[in-house]
């Protein structure tokens, strides 16, 4: 599988703050890049432009533009005439007021599958949710923009928990939380601005969350049930949640493998990074955090693939659904 990461001359692009990530890969910064930067170190300081298409060998048009990238002629994707890109400076834009009034900061960016999609994560300058002990979870904005025409601009909250740095999910209490999508337009920087409005409620999105979280380390999990957490998570059920996650453009999992993933999870759940922590170890919250910290760093092929399945692919839309699965299936019905 070719590697998400974009990488030139073996360097990797993109950057972190501070301890290196899960991946592995990036230039490191010990303090929080300005914008300018950050963008010029993830190596996201180009253009894209729209080029005219034809067909070959005739004076033909074809109602579509070809997206290129400007500094060596890459084509990222084909597209409808009307379909306007969001420039990398202007993606990182919308973190200006937020780093400039210190309520957040850079903490990494970079480039995916060549260029077709880029993202920037800012750390929130908020008291980070504690959840049980010394279990922190701290808040983040993700932004994600496709340069292939393939998904819209994308904006939401995502916790990590810091004691693995795993990308948990959000409860989705409200619309906040929900990472909006914003349309190729000539207004779509209108439409980030209006984006801002909703940051005024993330700190009591996370807040809602982390009581979930804090629900999940009071209930515990015998093996029977942890075996029954993980057939729900993985196994394919013909399910409302499964028809959404199909209608959002994802892939079911398949139902066969999921002995052999329960035999991966069962050690995390015991062991697993910040597992064996008093109050946590045994807990659903600890079930949890084994299915992330599966998907995070041991499901799929190489460490490159998973950046993008963890935040934008199957291994965000699993995470999405164990938290669903530990809400509706175990907490609901120990109310």
């Amino acid at each position: 599988m070719a590697h998400e990461i974009e990488v030139v001359d073996g360097k990797a692009k993109m950057i972190f703050v501070g301890d290196v990530p899960w991946h592995g890969l990036g230039t490191k910064f010990e303090l929080a890049p300005s914008i300018e930067e950050a963008i010029k170190a993830a190596g996201l300081d180009w253009e894209v432009v729209k080029q005219s298409l034809v067909i070959k060998g005739t004076d033909t048009d074809v109602p579509a533009v070809a997206l290129t990238r400007k500094t060596d002629n890459r084509i990222l994707g084909v597209v409808g005439p009307d379909w306007n890109p969001l420039q990398n400076t202007k993606a990182f834009e919308f973190f200006k007021p937020f780093i400039d009034s210190k309520q957040a900061e850079i903490n990494t960016a970079g480039s995916l599958k060549n260029g077709q999609r880029v993202f920037i994560l800012a750390k929130l300058n908020r008291d980070p949710m504690q959840i049980v002990g010394d279990d922190i979870v701290e808040k983040y904005i993700l932004l994600s923009n496709s340069h292939d025409g393939t998904q819209a601009i994308r904006v939401g909250f995502t916790p990590v928990r810091v004691v693995c740095a795993n990308t948990l999910a959000m409860a989705h209490g409200s619309n906040a939380s929900k990472l909006i999508r914003v349309r190729h337009t000539k207004n779509m920087e209108i439409s980030l601005d209006k984006i801002q409005d909703t940051m005024n409620l993330a700190n009591a999105e996370f807040e809602a969350t982390a009581e979930q979280y804090r629900a999940m380390a009071k209930t515990g999990l015998n093996t029977e049930d942890l075996k029954r957490f993980v057939k729900l998570v993985f196994h394919k059920a013909k399910s409302e949640m499964e028809k959404k996650i199909v209608e959002a453009g994802g892939v079911a999992e398949e139902s066969t493998g999921g002995e052999r993933i329960f035999d991966k999870i069962v050690p995390l759940f015991e062991k697993g990074r910040g597992n064996d922590m008093v109050g946590v170890k045994g807990t659903l919250w600890a079930a949890y955090n084994a299915v992330t910290e599966y998907i995070q760093y041991e499901r799929g092929n190489n460490k490159e693939t998973r950046l993008d399945q963890t935040w934008f692919g199957q291994g965000y839309i699993l995470n999405q659904r164990a938290l669903e699965v530990a809400r509706t299936e175990f907490l609901n019905k120990a109310a």
